[in-house]
Parts: C-alpha cells; sequence; structure tokens
C-alpha cells in the first residue's frame, strides 16, 4: 500500500461552457521515508499539486489518499513549508514557532514546549535568534525559521513547495544541506516541487517531471541512482549525476518546444468603438477691461 497517492486526479476551474483544466488524469505513488522531487516550469500546476497533497485543495475528480485513507482536508500530518517564509511579522522566531506548537500540542505543558520548540531552532542553526523578528532576519534565516516551524508539527509528510526559490545560491546550498541532513536523521516522507534539476537530483530518490499546461500529467519518472549521503563538491564528477542532469534538462527543454509549437498566435479583432464627443459649448466671450457705468442720479419728484 502507498503511503500518499493521488489516483486520477484532476482539477479545473471555471464553468462547464469555459472550464480550465488545471491538471489532469494525476497519478502518484509515494512509499513512506521517500524523498520525491516534482519538477516542472513557472505556470504548469506545480503549487496546486501541492496544494492536493496537502489537503487545502480538493479534486475535481479523482482521489488523494494517506496511509489508504481519503484525505479530507488539511493536518498537523503533512507539513507544508510554502515559497514565501509566512511568517507572522509582528512575532520573534521563537513564538512564530510556539504558536504552531501551542495548536498541534496543547497537552504539553509550558516548559515542554519551549524545550521543543528550541529543539527546531537549534536545528536549523538559529540559536542566536529565538527572539529577532522576521524583519530583523535575512532571507535565509527566515526560511530557516519558516522549516523549524514546520518541523516543530512532527508531521509525517514533509512538503515543500519551492521554499528556496528566492534565495541566493549560496543560502540555497546551505539550507539544502540542512534538509538532506534532517532527512537523514528523522526518515521523513519528503515531496518536493522544484524548477532546479540540481537540486531534485541532489536531494531525491526520484524525480517526475509535470508536463506543460494547462491540462499538465506527470510524466515518465527518473529514478536517482546515487549513494547517500550526496557531497555536493563532488558530483559534476559523478556520471550518473551528469546523466540525470542532462536527461532531465533536454526533457524539459522539449517539452517546452512542443508546448510552444502547439501555441497558437490567434489575433482578436477589437470592436470599433469611439468616444462620444463630450466637448463644451463655446462660451460667451467676455469683455475685457470692461468697466461698470455709474448710475444715473434719480430726478426729484
Amino acid at each position: 500500500m502507498s503511503f500518499l497517492e493521488l489516483k486520477n486526479v484532476s482539477v479545473g476551474f471555471g464553468p462547464p461552457s469555459n472550464r480550465t483544466e488545471v491538471l489532469r488524469d494525476i497519478n502518484l505513488s509515494v512509499k513512506e521515508k521517500e524523498f520525491v522531487a516534482i519538477i516542472g516550469f513557472s505556470g504548469a500546476g506545480k503549487s496546486t499539486l501541492m496544494s492536493l497533497l496537502a489537503g487545502l485543495q480538493d479534486p475535481s475528480s479523482g482521489s488523494v489518499s494517506m496511509k489508504g485513507q481519503p484525505m479530507n482536508g488539511p493536518g498537523p500530518d503533512r507539513g507544508l513549508m510554502f515559497q514565501n517564509y509566512s511568517l507572522l511579522p509582528w512575532l520573534s522566531v521563537f513564538d512564530n514557532i510556539k504558536l504552531a506548537v501551542d495548536r498541534v500540542f496543547p497537552q504539553l505543558s509550558k516548559s515542554e514546549k519551549a524545550e521543543k520548540i528550541n529543539h527546531y531552532i537549534e536545528m536549523v542553526k538559529l540559536g542566536h535568534a529565538p527572539d529577532k523578528k522576521p524583519h530583523e532576519l535575512s532571507g535565509g534565516m527566515r526560511q530557516r525559521a519558516s522549516l523549524a516551524r514546520t518541523l516543530s508539527l512532527d508531521p509525517e509528510i514533509l512538503l515543500l513547495d519551492e521554499p528556496l526559490s528566492a534565495l541566493d545560491a549560496l543560502t540555497r546550498s546551505e539550507i539544502q544541506d540542512q534538509i538532506l541532513n534532517i532527512w537523514e536523521t528523522d526518515k521523513r516522507t519528503v515531496v518536493m516541487i522544484t524548477n532546479d534539476v540540481d537540486e531534485a537530483v541532489l536531494m531525491a530518490d526520484r524525480i517526475i517531471p509535470l508536463t506543460m499546461g494547462p491540462g499538465a500529467t506527470l510524466a515518465d519518472e527518473f529514478i536517482v541512482n546515487m549513494e547517500r549521503p550526496r557531497d555536493r563538491h563532488t558530483l559534476n564528477d559523478h556520471p550518473e549525476f551528469m546523466r540525470l542532469k542532462s536527461e532531465i534538462t533536454q526533457f524539459m527543454m522539449d517539452l517546452n518546444k512542443e508546448a510552444k509549437s502547439l501555441k497558437t498566435s490567434e489575433i482578436i479583432p477589437m470592436p470599433d468603438v469611439r468616444p462620444k464627443d463630450f466637448s463644451l459649448p463655446s462660451a460667451t466671450p467676455r469683455l475685457k477691461n470692461r468697466r461698470p457705468q455709474p448710475s444715473k442720479p434719480k430726478s426729484a419728484a
């Protein structure tokens, strides 16, 4: 039995007469403790797919299940890390995480909650900044705080919706390594959305391309047969890394080329609409330097 499964899932929006199919016939099976990467172009429907896995979006047809049971809405068993860090700006790092812990673990004592929060703050290397507010943190530190908050829920599945896409290369590499170290330690099930081929090959067990939208679906998977832990410093000399990078990149480029060839350039004629004439009527010219005439004195009776 699959740990997480999407079966014949489609998602569309709009009335039947003018409906847009975002995803069509999605079939995905994820094993427990597996690391799966979904790779695709912007606008293909990756975030919609992630919303399905998180329970934030209901499918138009098909089914989404976890451990064989239908998925009904979001829950703490699926921790979602968004593209944006989504921290409350008026709360500190500690209090942002505490908000999640209070909600999911109300039975814990105050000291137990504090211990749990500090554990994950230290895990993401923010032990020097628990009292800092988001505006006092760099972009990478904010994403680490977001990761700590997600992990504090103790989710069975970690859902990563392009959380590193807005970071610079060095910060992105650092957080990639942190996520991999956490995964190696805790062995949680991970589904990651990305548009970076190198990131997908570095981190995942399987890479599944998402075709171009609308009506995107999952293409054939690529299996990453590379030993763990993976050292990014030697990847460029690893023949399997170079093979996968080349094949996946070429596949995605072919997808893009095919989508462009199918795209029609339809010129829609504009209606011949002219503005109404709102010109003001010509005003009566005024006489310049016209002085008032003195009034005539009244004659005596």
